[in-house]
């Protein structure tokens, strides 16, 4: 964080002095004012997105399993986009959050319960099945809600934030971030001892003192509402929270103890370095979700077509 700081556009593309902290006002100003809010954005949404990714997989005893792929981040894009449908372009961020979290909780539910219908597969298939389901229902709607929205004022505020970004990101907007996903992230640090036991069966978890339905509750909600929140905010960065867990795991285990807290680390890390790459390979950012996405599809492709895998013991 500290070296990106001196990664950008002003005043010479690529690298900025540090004398000019000192003597040129406007430099100092451009690092202070909007690299550092942008780079602490960063890492909070890489953070949260990867927190929730290892989260869901593990409660959910999925590996595929990601914030997109159980209607969070479709909620999340739905809520946001009628928000700014009913409000204008200049909605408030904290009703723009508000709507994201409540959507994204609702994603997250219906998915649960649209597994739970479903009469054939395992548990790990249906879940898959009902969270694709959900997130073509949430498409649908921001889909709908694009098309009513005004062309020349909201429908490019929309189409922008979908594709994923920090460019508008200030203090205050940091500001409005962390009450959501400072307290989520905490939650989820805390319930990392209980993870290994959600992970089990029903009957081995409560059999080992595990509150399953308290515990599972309370851990999702804080996952969900981090990764909300910081959506809200960032818009669509896709695969943040599939692909760092899988790192986090390959380099640590699979004790949630350690690849949790690893995953926070590394997620806020891969995030920050996409940002810094969006923002300086040229003149024109690119938008941070094209990012993500062609590192995270490059990893993925490398993990999965690796033959020697090493486990830590």
């Amino acid at each position: 964080m500290a070296l990106s700081l001196f990664v950008g556009r002003y005043p010479e593309p690529f690298i900025t002095s540090p004398r000019l902290l000192w003597e040129d006002d406007l430099a100092a100003r451009v690092i202070w004012s909007f690299r550092l809010p942008r780079i602490v954005a960063a890492a909070l949404l890489g953070m949260s997105l990867a927190g929730a990714g290892i989260v869901l997989q593990t409660v959910f005893r999925n590996p595929l399993v990601e914030p997109g792929f159980l209607g969070v981040s479709q909620g999340a894009a739905f809520g946001a986009s009628l928000t700014i449908l009913t409000l204008g372009a200049g909605a408030s961020p904290l009703a723009v959050e508000a709507a994201a979290m409540g959507f994204s909780l609702a994603g997250l539910s219906l998915s649960a319960v649209v597994a739970r219908r479903l009469r054939f597969g395992g548990w790990v298939l249906r879940l898959v099945l009902g969270g694709i389901a959900v997130s073509a229902l949430f498409s649908a709607g921001v889909g709908i809600v694009k098309y009513l929205a005004d062309p020349l004022a909201d429908l490019p505020v929309i189409t922008f934030w979908l594709l994923g970004g920090l460019s508008g990101i200030s203090w205050q907007a940091v500001a409005h971030l962390l009450p959501f996903v400072v307290p989520g992230v905490a939650v989820m640090v805390a319930m990392r001892w209980r993870l290994n036991l959600l992970s089990l069966q029903d009957e081995t978890a409560f059999s080992l003192g595990s509150v399953l339905t308290r515990e599972r509750a309370l851990v999702l909600v804080g996952a969900v509402a981090a990764a909300a929140a910081a959506t809200a905010a960032a818009g669509i960065v896709g695969w943040v929270g599939l692909m760092v867990p899988h790192l986090a795991r390959r380099m640590y285990g699979a004790d949630a103890r350690i690849a949790l807290p690893a995953s926070l680390l590394i997620g806020a890390l891969v995030t920050v370095v996409c940002d810094d790459l969006a923002r300086t390979l040229l003149a024109g950012e690119i938008p941070l979700g094209i990012v993500t996405s062609l590192a995270g599809a490059a990893a993925f492709i490398l993990l999965m077509t690796r033959t020697r895998l090493r486990v830590p013991r």
